[in-house]
């Protein structure tokens, strides 16, 4: 191929991300030419409703599918953690690489989840994080806030809220850097699936296949794939309350840690197993969950 052309949201986040990848496929193929084709999804301009009430994560996807289909791109690159569970027919993705801080940060001038005070005002739209930080204070107050990075770290700026929750690999790949940024442990707030993961969807076109080969990285396509076959086997979208984060030891053993939650708080359904196969460890820890109410608690999360 001489060219090849990058399908992209264009949010600042996005457009870092389509960048990187540019500038990735371009060291690994000199005469590429490599072209970005921004657009603005239907999840970027319904921003003042819930993702979990208008589709999903879902909606950001759509018009960069449409844009392969119809032969306006070749490739869109994603945050991993935003892709659905399951793809469309004819689409793959072949890379899930490039995997930063995986945690998800609190941003307070108060301090830490234990020194924010009764009732503080917390912007976060992820039932996800809602919900594990309320099992861990229920006396906190979610305020929904979408939009980019910028955007929501305005809410804490001018006061509007007490703190917010965002992935901490967002902030890095921008280059935001402040002395109000707390991590969240993930026994205080598992990641979602794929989180600080890039991937990059395609036809399943060889051509494109090859190009993209040299960018694989099989470690972490083995971690993510293992987390998004909870979502999978869920049957749940990425905007409800479902978190996995797996982790590859030297041996090739997988650690994969799951939990599903009401978005109050009230019940959480747990799971951390080992093995070797990322579909087997998903499939026996959609079990687990299974067994312990997860249908129930996700139907919950819906209404």
């Amino acid at each position: 191929m001489e060219r090849i052309r990058i399908a992209t949201r264009q949010s600042p986040l996005a457009l870092w991300q389509a960048n990187f990848v540019k500038d990735e496929l371009e060291r690994h193929w000199p005469d590429l030419v490599v072209e970005l084709v921004g657009m603005t999804t239907k999840g970027d301009r319904w921003l003042k409703t819930s993702l979990s009430k208008i589709g999903g994560k879902g909606l950001f996807v759509k018009e960069l599918e449409d844009a392969m289909l119809d032969g306006r791109a070749d490739i869109a690159v994603h945050s991993a953690k935003d892709l659905p569970a399951h793809m469309p027919e004819g689409f793959t993705i072949p890379v899930l690489a490039f995997r930063a801080e995986v945690n998800d940060v609190l941003i307070s001038p108060v301090g830490n989840v234990d020194q924010l005070p009764n009732g503080a005002r917390v912007g976060s739209s992820s039932l996800r994080r809602q919900a594990q930080l309320l099992f861990i204070r229920p006396d906190l107050e979610f305020v929904p806030i979408r939009g980019n990075v910028a955007t929501r770290l305005a809410h804490i700026d001018d006061g509007r809220c007490d703190a917010i929750v965002l992935a901490d690999a967002g902030l890095r790949r921008l280059g935001i850097v402040r002395g109000d940024v707390y991590r969240l442990g993930i026994e205080e707030c598992l990641p979602a699936p794929g989180q600080g993961a890039l991937a990059i969807e395609c036809l399943d076109n060889p051509d494109i296949l090859s190009v993209l080969q040299p960018l694989t990285d099989p470690q972490v396509a083995h971690c993510v794939r293992a987390e998004r076959g909870i979502s999978a086997g869920l049957g749940a979208d990425c905007s409800l309350p479902v978190a996995a984060y797996a982790t590859l030891a030297d041996s090739g053993q997988l650690t994969l840690r799951a939990l599903v939650c009401d978005p109050t708080g009230a019940r959480i359904a747990r799971s951390a197993l080992t093995g070797p196969d990322p579909v087997e460890l998903a499939e026996q820890a959609v079990a687990e969950l299974l067994e312990q109410g997860a249908a129930s608690i996700l139907a919950s999360a819906k209404h």
